[in-house]
């Protein structure tokens, strides 16, 4: 298979910088993707979403598939437009959500669940999976594999990663879409040894792309860059390697550090909604007191609209009178942060001094 990733640059830290070719255009990498969990990213419309400088964003099968239904999206045209979105698209494989259920059946065809109150249950398959993907019609589709708690004990990982090689066989098997990439998931928990071998059994099958799993379940940042350091070197260096779920902007660059290209976390909308906005002297709390009467922008080095246009004091009226727009103008902002801190760090890659700017922007922010 052609591969999609195209190498730039190597730094001498280890960061990677490349270009991810899909069929909407080219992406650089290292790259952060908003998430947008139902086929929006929550609060902001599709414009907004790309003026922040994203280029690709992730949906999640799990709840599209359980709400409108993928066959609906498929009818209408695929999800870019159903969504309005001219960007790239991740579709996730569904797996984290329905392992995150309540009540779910892990079984060798695939893993038994019941989506809301008086469904059926459903049997989420690898073949179904992908069958979900190829509907929706992301750029990129994710295998199915079976995501592990943490803690969890090794004799349950060591099982645990030899199912999901079971399904990436059949989830590769099942892919039948020339233009759809297909990534690969490294499992195996906080176990050095099991991380190398899920890493040996999935690039044995062969995939588009390798994502490391597993790394943001509550194991904090000393454990995963643990696993990142474990995992990478086991990943073909030409390939694309996504680590998902991740993170804070400490966490994101410890693990271009370690040769990732790929992110994505809910963190900078999630946060946003709540009035943390992230900045280039570390995050501040908008409905604090402090900046009831305050003048300036939230971020003087931003060039996001929200920046450009309303003061401190405004967001803070804003959350304190419960209005939507507050929210609305607090995304626009963290998610501009992020994408200027992956320029910032494609730029240092360029340069051949990732490390140094590493430790600046660890300077600033911490």
């Amino acid at each position: 298979m052609d591969n999609p990733l195209r190498l730039l640059r190597t730094d001498p830290s280890g960061a990677r910088r490349g270009e991810l070719r899909l069929a909407r255009g080219g992406v650089p990498t290292p790259v952060f993707m908003p998430v947008g969990t139902s086929g929006a990213v929550k609060a902001l419309l599709p414009d907004q979403v790309r003026a922040s400088g994203a280029s690709l964003i992730l949906a999640n099968t799990y709840h599209l598939l359980l709400q409108p239904g993928h066959e609906l999206i498929r009818k209408l045209g695929g999800l870019h437009r159903f969504m309005a979105w001219d960007g790239s698209l991740l579709t996730d494989s569904g797996g984290f959500q329905v392992f995150s259920l309540p009540k779910h059946e892990i079984r060798e065809d695939g893993v038994v669940f019941e989506g809301r109150q008086g469904d059926r249950p459903t049997t989420l398959t690898p073949e179904l999976s992908i069958a979900i993907q190829r509907a929706l019609g992301a750029d990129i589709a994710m295998v199915l594999d079976e995501c592990l708690p943490y803690p969890c004990p090794r004799e349950r990982a060591a099982a645990s990663i030899e199912r999901t090689a079971r399904w990436e066989a059949r989830s590769k098997a099942a892919h039948d879409d020339p233009h759809q990439l297909l990534f690969g998931i490294v499992q195996g928990s906080t176990f050095e040894d099991l991380r190398r071998r899920s890493a040996e059994q999935i690039v044995a099958l062969g995939f588009d792309g390798y994502a490391i799993g597993g790394v943001s379940v509550g194991e904090g940042l000393d454990l995963l860059k643990r696993v990142v350091e474990w995992t990478a070197p086991c990943l073909p260096p030409e390939r694309a390697r996504y680590l998902m779920g991740v993170g804070l902007p400490q966490d994101i660059l410890a693990s271009v550090e370690r040769g990732i290209d790929m992110f994505d976390c809910v963190i900078p909308t999630r946060y946003a909604r709540g009035g943390t906005l992230f900045t280039a002297r570390g995050r501040i709390r908008i409905e604090h007191r402090n900046y009831r009467r305050d003048g300036y922008p939230v971020d003087l080095s931003c060039d996001c609209h929200t920046c450009r246009t309303f003061t401190r004091a405004y967001l803070h009226h804003l959350f304190a009178a419960d209005e939507i727009l507050g929210q609305v103008l607090a995304t626009i902002h963290n998610l501009r942060y992020y994408q200027r801190l992956m320029e910032r760090i494609r730029a240092a890659i360029d340069a051949g001094r990732f490390a140094a700017e590493k430790e600046a922007i660890l300077g600033e922010i911490l």
